[in-house]
Parts: C-alpha cells; sequence; structure tokens
C-alpha cells in the first residue's frame, strides 16, 4: 500500500474514531466498518469489515449478543466492548404515497 493511501487511511480512521467516541457508542447495525474498528477494542478493520458482511448477509443484529457470531470475534471481545456497543432497531420503511 502506497505512503499516501496509509495517510488517508490513518486520517479516515482518525475522524471515525473522534466521530464514535464522541457518541458514545456505537451501532453495529449503522455503523460504518472504520467506525466499529475505531470504537471497538481489539477489533480492527478486517474484522470489522466481517462484521458488516455478517449484517449485510443475515440482517440488522438484534442483540449485543449476537456479534459473537461473527468469525474472528469471541464472546470475550463481546464482552470487552459491551459498554461501547450499541444496537438500535432498524428504521421502518417509510410509506409511499398511494
Amino acid at each position: 500500500m502506497s505512503t499516501i493511501k496509509q495517510l488517508i487511511l490513518a486520517a479516515l480512521l482518525a475522524l471515525s474514531a473522534t466521530a464514535a467516541f464522541a457518541a458514545g457508542k456505537v451501532d453495529i447495525n449503522r455503523a460504518s466498518a472504520a467506525e466499529i474498528a475505531a470504537a471497538m477494542n481489539g477489533i480492527g478493520l478486517a474484522k470489522a469489515e466481517a462484521i458488516v458482511a455478517y449484517r449485510s448477509e443475515n440482517g440488522p443484529f438484534k442483540s449485543i449478543d449476537q456479534l459473537a457470531e461473527v468469525k474472528g470475534v469471541g464472546l470475550k471481545t463481546v464482552e470487552k466492548n459491551r459498554e461501547v456497543i450499541e444496537v438500535r432497531p432498524s428504521k421502518p420503511a417509510a410509506k409511499q404515497a398511494s
């Protein structure tokens, strides 16, 4: 990876970390991989991308504990991050005018 790409990625992660920590919690049903990686201890970008992929394939998380079903994320990781993880319910689809 080129130095410029590494610097851009580092800057994006830093901005995501600032936004995530300002909010206090990261909603694993809405956050980007960069936001998840920045907010959660022990979760790098690759595992965060696996979380987003799991969410895309299986639908939104129903509980924080369900995060342990993602390959590479165990119950220990969930427990040490429980206070920064949030699972908000999905917004219902907007009704279309007839």
